[in-house]
């Protein structure tokens, strides 16, 4: 083959490997949050429908009331704590990861009072993702110090197991229909799961070398979604069988780095491409496995992070234009 004819090919495949979009038919409302600076990492939602976000550039967490756009701010007790990652528990506690202080917290929405719990030992770590499993036990990734953690609520104690695989970067992290916590690896191409009881973790090397899943989601099925932030793919992997199952370039192609990833009630999968600008929102439909996808209004200023609420719609984290963004998914 001659040169041309080969350059020709290459350029043939590249092209045939990146999807296409229609338009996304959603309306998007973002609120600029009151302190400057903050730069809103991660978002959640609690019972009572409210978005929290941590602050990490203010030191602060903050709710933001979506029927009046109204916010609340809540400063923390430690200096530069770095806020991270957040969740509700039942009682509509924001639980948070303090990554630069080396903490979980505990934001009791009632009083304003804020726990903080660190190893008894001293371990220093650097908390970054946290998840409730379905027995109130809160789980949560430690990206440079490489561990996964364990939090018992009702007694404080913070378990600790360390990744196999060194500098492995624990990043997102799910929790599975048979309650066992399933999380990137985003160090590495790989995805672990850890067993409850014994916190034995199993990796799982997915076939691209250059793979580096950051975020992940739960479907309905109990199938997994991830996105590649150095390849710009989407990713569905099957916990139960440990493969995966499928790939698919995001439309923004290589360097689209999709980040925040979640999965509605009725399975379509929602990202946000970070390195397209401004960046965008995309929905993947799995059956037809087709994409569509609009951009953020502001730019997004990497959108690290989203969650789904019960009521079909998404709340998003802006972090470097400084606000937070309601998405709502019936227009």
């Amino acid at each position: 083959m001659s040169l041309r004819k080969l350059c020709l090919f290459m350029l043939a495949a590249t092209l045939a490997g990146f999807a296409t979009a229609e338009k996304l038919n959603v309306q998007i409302q973002e609120y600029e949050v009151p302190t400057p600076k903050s730069r809103p990492h991660d978002p959640a939602v609690a019972p009572d429908g409210s978005l929290w976000y941590t602050g990490q550039g203010a030191n602060k967490l903050g709710r933001l009331d979506p029927k009046t756009g109204k916010f609340r701010e809540y400063a923390l007790k430690t200096a530069n704590s770095g806020p991270h990652g957040l969740v509700a528990d039942k009682d509509g506690n924001i639980w948070f990861t303090a990554i630069s202080g080396g903490y979980v917290g505990k934001l009791d929405t009632n009083s304003g009072r804020i726990a903080e719990y660190r190893p008894a030992d001293g371990t220093t770590i650097d908390p970054h993702t946290p998840i409730f499993d379905r027995d109130g036990i809160l789980w949560f990734t430690n990206e440079e110090t490489n561990y996964l953690g364990r939090l018992d609520p009702k007694t404080g104690k913070i378990s600790l197991i360390k990744v196999p695989t060194p500098h492995a970067v624990p990043y997102g992290i799910v929790i599975l229909p048979n309650n066992m916590p399933f999380f990137c690896e985003f160090g590495s191409n790989k995805l672990a799961s850890v067993e409850p009881g014994t916190m034995k973790i199993r990796e799982y090397v997915l076939p691209a070398a250059g793979a580096r899943p950051r975020r992940i989601a739960l479907a309905p099925d109990g199938t997994v979604y991830y996105t590649d932030y150095a390849r710009g793919y989407l990713g569905h992997f099957d916990p139960a069988e440990g493969k995966l199952l499928k790939e698919w370039m995001s439309p923004g192609g290589t360097g689209s780095e999709p980040y925040g990833i979640a999965t509605t009630n009725d399975g379509k999968v929602w990202y946000s491409e970070s390195g397209v600008k401004p960046n965008t929102l995309v929905k993947f439909d799995a059956k037809s496995e087709s994409f569509s996808a609009n951009p953020i209004p502001s730019g997004g200023g990497v959108v690290r992070n989203m969650v789904a609420t019960p009521d079909g719609r998404l709340y998003l984290a802006c972090s470097g234009v400084n606000k937070v963004a309601v998405v709502d998914l019936n227009k």
